[in-house]
């Protein structure tokens, strides 16, 4: 690397946060790794195949180019596919062996033609809307024709039933759900009844995966996997990801001196401001400009004027000994201070999913913890 800017995944953390779900929810109760985007940006290959190593047989993905690629590194067991059937993805998903999501009738037949088609099975999860309002069934009316759809299809296996909580992250007092999660699960009751009983369910995210862990018979664990909690929790998880960067330049401005485009930020005092080597093309926010911050020697530099698409300037005025190739933390540890992705969403006015998310290609992967 001859720019000193990438993120260090540690996939023993990633392993531990697992461990900590399943020791919650406990044995009767199985887990699912969400590792669609490529695993909430830390390396859906590597952190699949570290889970794989531990045990875990099932994994959700949102394409099915990403459960081709799963399977193509070897992992097996389930590989459900969260996003609706399409015409176009069904053959190679049967293909592939991944379960496919349906909730109209229209879809179990499409589904049914081609594995005739290939002589194999196609298997498919029962996906419910219950008020998330994206996909899935919304009236018994719509149930009973997939089911009766179902029962025609010999070829098509319904391997499971499943919903989404849109404000399970926004508990009552006391991590209580509060009226909207409450009327989702009756509705999800009511659906659910017009299918076979002994399907499996599965419900639960990352955060009703702490709220009610043994209500269903899978969890599936999403954002805590990668060490961010959607709830208040006990549990100690640790956050998988750190990106780090260095200070290119540093220099003394004095009173009236702009920096940046558009001039945003003027000095008021005399100052020493560090040239960082990131920006909006690393996938920095650049609406965390004079918002955010980083951490150099272990302290908090406030960022200064607009972040550029390659730099970003940040106040070391009160760091003494800032020199260029210094270290710069933009998530993660260093020394004893932490800057976490939920700080940098704060700043940016966005949330922690869409920070992991938004480093670029062009920011490499160190793996630990192998």
């Amino acid at each position: 690397m001859l720019r000193k800017n990438f993120v260090t995944i540690d996939l023993e953390a990633i392993r531990h946060n697992c461990a900590l779900q399943q020791k919650l929810q406990g044995p009767e109760v199985a887990l699912m790794a969400v590792v669609k985007a490529d695993a909430y940006g830390h390396g859906m290959p590597e952190v699949a195949k570290a889970l794989f190593g531990m045990g875990i047989r099932h994994f959700a993905v949102a394409l099915a180019e990403e459960g081709i690629q799963l399977r193509q590194l070897g992992i097996e067991g389930e590989i459900l596919i969260l996003g609706a059937a399409t015409e176009a993805a069904v053959p190679e998903a049967i293909r592939w062996g991944l379960t496919q999501t349906v909730f109209t009738a229209d879809m179990v037949a499409r589904l049914q033609a081609e594995a005739e088609k290939q002589n194999r099975d196609a298997y498919v999860h029962i996906k419910l809307d219950t008020g998330m309002g994206r996909i899935g069934l919304r009236t018994v009316e719509e149930a009973r024709a997939v089911n009766e759809a179902l029962e025609k299809a010999s070829r098509v296996k319904a391997t499971a039933i499943y919903t989404h909580f849109a404000v399970a992250d926004e508990p009552d007092p006391g991590n209580q759900l509060n009226a909207f999660t409450l009327k989702q699960l009756k509705k999800f009751e009511e659906l659910r009844a017009c299918f076979d009983p002994s399907l499996p369910a599965h419900a639960a995210n990352s955060a009703m995966g702490l709220l009610r862990p043994d209500d269903f018979q899978m969890v599936r664990q999403g954002i805590s996997l990668y060490g961010y909690p959607p709830v208040e929790t006990e549990l100690c998880f640790r956050p998988a990801l750190r990106w780090a960067t260095e200070v290119t330049h540093v220099k003394e401005v004095q009173p009236g001196d702009c920096i940046g485009y558009g001039c945003t930020f003027t000095a008021k005092k005399p100052m020493r401001i560090a040239t960082v080597a990131v920006g909006y093309g690393d996938g920095y926010h650049r609406t965390a400009s004079n918002r955010g911050c980083m951490l150099v020697h272990g302290k908090r530099a406030p960022i200064v004027g607009r972040v550029c698409m390659d730099q970003t300037m940040v106040d070391v005025t009160d760091i003494p000994g800032v020199v260029p190739g210094d270290e710069v933390v933009l998530i993660g540890a260093q020394g004893e201070s932490f800057l976490s992705a939920d700080e940098v969403a704060k700043a940016a006015d966005t949330l922690n999913y869409e920070v992991l998310l938004a480093i670029s290609l062009r920011v490499p992967k160190k793996f630990v913890g192998e």
